[in-house]
């Protein structure tokens, strides 16, 4: 029997990780799973380290169960009010990132903008439309909850979206990092598919 394709979706958070797991089929998406990965509770910084290993360890949990083919997240946003949050967020990207790395997974990096448009046809959509979108895309009988699954969900659905069901083919909007890259298409390659949707 052949092994499934998936892809895991990550809504990148450093207290909460929202994570959906879609495998291929020939009827379209289907969901294997979906959750959230705590850290903890709080928001102290000194804390740090044990935050990111309770995620890092979480989300190895799940790359263990379901064996995805490829680990799909967001691209970092960084609003220049508020740019410590930009650097708690890569904090959390970099434990994915590890944890791909260290699963032989390749991970891709969509804009916001990007994931909402190949969802809802529009790259403004708001949480509301996003998640009756995920609803409707994936057959869901009421939209998923939290918002971070469903944002997991959408970014997932992106991918496969984008790459045609392939996984990690043809995915012209994804940002490549060195580590997938060299999985991919070898070393020393050096074209660029950062999308600046």
């Amino acid at each position: 029997m052949p092994t499934p394709v998936r892809v895991l979706g990550l809504d990148p958070g450093l207290q909460t990780t929202g994570y959906g797991v879609l495998e291929a089929t020939p009827a379209g998406p289907r969901v294997v799973e979906a959750g959230v990965i705590r850290s903890a509770e709080g928001r102290d910084a000194t804390d740090m380290a044990p935050r990111l290993k309770l995620l890092y360890d979480g989300l190895l949990e799940v790359l263990d169960q379901w064996q995805p083919k490829a680990i799909a997240v967001e691209q970092l946003f960084a609003h220049y009010d508020h740019p410590r949050t930009a650097i708690l967020m890569a904090h959390a990207r970099g434990c994915y990132f590890l944890a791909g790395a260290q699963r032989g997974i390749p991970v891709f990096s969509y804009a916001p903008t990007r994931v909402k448009k190949t969802v809802t046809g529009s790259g403004r959509a708001v949480k509301e439309q996003m998640q009756a979108a995920v609803a409707r895309e994936l057959g869901l009988a009421k939209p998923p909850e939290p918002h971070d699954v469903a944002d997991a969900l959408a970014i997932a659905l992106c991918h496969l979206y984008l790459t045609g069901g392939s996984i990690v083919g043809g995915a012209r909007s994804a940002t490549f990092t060195p580590v997938n890259r060299d999985a991919l298409f070898g070393p020393a390659s050096e074209e660029s598919t950062d999308d600046a949707a």
